[in-house]
């Protein structure tokens, strides 16, 4: 089988078929959803590991303008926030996004990578809610996150 690799991709063989998933991806989304440990959860992709692995995690008292100031403002990053919010019934309810974020600055091969992998990674958070593609910080403002969440 003859496969055609764009010219940025060849000198890594495993660009164009993802990233494997650290194992401590998965349990730390679990203690994101289930025992809300965290706010939010940031993960980015270990070229040298090639795989996705953790990189920050904030507390549940952390605000979304901190989740909002870990992402880099020129590198991807796959992220999950805990969304709690009030509905017109006065009921706390919490939602999960999945925030691929992938700034128009950032370099091509790191967007190429994120994008490749995703979809793979993405099945790995079993229970979220929603999922945002974000290229600049106002397509994740909280807002948009209260629109989809309501």
């Amino acid at each position: 089988m003859i496969s055609h690799v764009h010219p940025i991709t060849t000198n890594n063989s495993n660009a164009s078929s993802g990233m494997g998933v650290a194992e401590d991806c998965k349990e730390i989304f679990l203690e994101l959803q289930r025992k809300k440990t965290h706010r939010y959860v940031i993960f980015k992709i270990d070229e040298k590991q090639k795989q996705v692995i953790v990189e920050k995690t904030g507390g549940p008292v952390e605000s979304y303008d901190d989740f909002l100031a870990s992402l880099p403002e020129n590198d991807c990053r796959y992220a999950v926030y805990d969304f709690d919010f009030v509905t017109e019934e006065n009921c706390q309810k919490s939602k999960i996004f999945f925030i691929a974020w992938s700034p128009s600055i950032s370099r091509i091969r790191a967007k190429m990578l994120y994008a490749t992998s995703k979809d793979r990674f993405r099945r790995e958070m079993d229970g979220v809610h929603y999922e945002i593609q974000a290229t600049d910080p106002t397509e994740v403002d909280i807002d948009i996150l209260r629109e989809r969440a309501h």
